[in-house]
């Protein structure tokens, strides 16, 4: 009898095979209330490493962390017309504490513009206190109708980045930084997934912002992503909450803010834009362990060869895992880090050992090599750089082949059947082709100019719309 696939086939069902993959590979758990999750061990490790790189690059942009409250009075979110009305249909609500009934409302935050504002107008006072940078790392909750694992969920890990600048210029120069040099820098550097950076619509902006960018990614089934946001607010809050400063020339004026973030969505990217039939398929960057040393019998010096393989790995910097649990079947400890998507299995046998050599197989290709005992560290650590390539090359290759350039509204349509379109914002009849393309369930995901810069003004001549049907 034939072996029943551990993974529903992408080709067959590429829903099921994401939620196979989430489940085996042991990533998350639905929570008891509907819409939550638990992140497992192996998820959390994923979600942790990347944390570091996005918190790194945020440092590097100036930005210090800070904490905020989880529960927001329910008249902060009513300051803000625009941005009460855009979230009212998410809010989770509070209404008793200790056993008795709340004066005044809390909403458990879905974002924290009003809670950091309200402290802003605080803390800032002169031009001397701007630019005023800070993030924060923590969960949000917004009621799902749809919830699916690390996609869309009603509760997830996040970071929120806010700020306040003396001019415009500064605030606008600021959410581009982000979106460029801290997003797309580790979607493609750290993620391996190649991104389209672009300004949203009007109709699919921030609730109270006055422009909104993002990078759009497309996943292996060839459905755009967005992967991350950046806010430019203007001084709609600042007028809200009255955040108001000196200026060198001795004038009151209100600050200039922005808002950005980025959540564990990402970890539904990394699984769908690497993905394959086998598992997770871990860039490098990424993994928490980038190889697994994995003894296959404890015989003839194999166990303690494999302690020494892994030790001088750990200390070329290589993050490893030594496997030796012998009294688990081989083949089953293969499969299970096949499918977590570890870069690198090295595997320790007798007969590799009487012959001076190992087995070594790469989880993107699934290659196998005999290779010598001698210089080990320095070939894993130069094949680890490989893969990192490979797999931002093969993506790269997918979003090109996938991209047509069309000329027509129907044209748009149809080729964001099987991947993107992109087509003249002028020749796609701007919003209400925006409106005829959502009819089909297609959303205009981005919008570019042709030089690859960021639109500061849909006034902009030429500019393009990337079509897509979306997660």
């Amino acid at each position: 009898m034939a072996k029943a696939p551990v993974l529903t086939p992408q080709g067959e069902d590429f829903p099921r095979w994401y939620q196979d993959v989430v489940a085996k590979a042991e990533l998350a758990d639905n929570g008891p209330v509907r819409g939550t999750m638990v992140i497992r061990q192996y998820g959390f490790a994923l979600w942790e490493r990347l944390q570091g790189e996005l918190d790194r690059r945020i440092k590097e942009a100036g930005a210090d962390n800070v904490y905020f409250p989880l529960l927001i009075p329910e008249s902060y979110l009513r300051k803000e017309a625009d941005h009460v009305e855009g979230f009212a249909p998410e809010l989770w609500t509070v209404t008793h504490g200790g056993g008795k009934e709340l004066e005044e409302k809390a909403v458990i935050r879905p974002t924290s513009e009003t809670i950091i504002n309200s402290y802003f107008s605080k803390w800032v006072q002169s031009y001397r206190d701007l630019p005023l940078r800070v993030n924060q790392w923590g969960n949000v909750m917004r009621w799902e109708l749809r919830p699916r694992l690390f996609l869309r969920t009603s509760e997830f890990l996040w970071q929120e980045g806010h700020t306040c600048h003396a001019s415009e210029d500064d605030a606008r120069e600021y959410v581009i930084r982000i979106l460029l040099d801290v997003y797309t820098d580790t979607a493609v550097n750290v993620l391996g997934i190649p991104v389209l950076p672009g300004r949203k619509t009007d109709n699919e902006k921030f609730a109270g912002a006055n422009a909104s960018y993002c990078i759009e990614g497309m996943m292996g089934d060839g459905k755009a992503l967005q992967m991350g946001t950046s806010h430019d607010l203007g001084q709609n809050f600042a007028k809200v909450f009255d955040t108001q400063f000196s200026t060198e020339a001795g004038d009151r004026d209100y600050a200039w803010q922005t808002s950005w973030g980025v959540s564990t969505r990402l970890i539904g990217a990394l699984i769908m834009a690497h993905g394959d039939d086998n598992g997770l398929r871990v860039p490098p960057h990424l993994a928490p362990i980038q190889c697994v040393v994995l003894v296959v019998k404890d015989e003839e010096g194999a166990g303690e060869r494999g302690r020494l393989i892994s030790e001088e790995l750990s200390a070329a910097g290589v993050r490893v895992e030594l496997d030796d649990r012998v009294d688990t079947s081989f083949g089953r400890r293969a499969t299970d880090w096949e499918l977590k998507g570890v870069p690198v299995r090295i595997e320790v046998g007798p007969r590799d050992l009487r012959e001076g050599a190992l087995t070594l197989v790469r989880r993107d290709t699934g290659e196998k090599a005999q290779i010598p005992l001698d210089g080990l560290h320095r070939r894993v650590s130069d094949l680890l750089e490989e893969i990192q390539r490979a797999l931002l090359a093969e993506a790269e290759e997918r979003l090109r082949s996938r991209t047509e350039t069309v000329a027509t509204l129907d044209d748009a349509r149809e080729a964001a059947q099987t991947g993107f379109a992109a087509i003249g914002w002028d020749a796609l009849g701007r919003d209400a082709g925006e409106t005829m393309l959502a009819e089909s369930g297609v959303t205009v995901r981005c919008i570019q100019r042709p030089d690859g810069k960021l639109p500061l003004s849909f006034d902009d001549d030429d500019l393009i719309a990337i079509v897509g049907r979306a997660y």
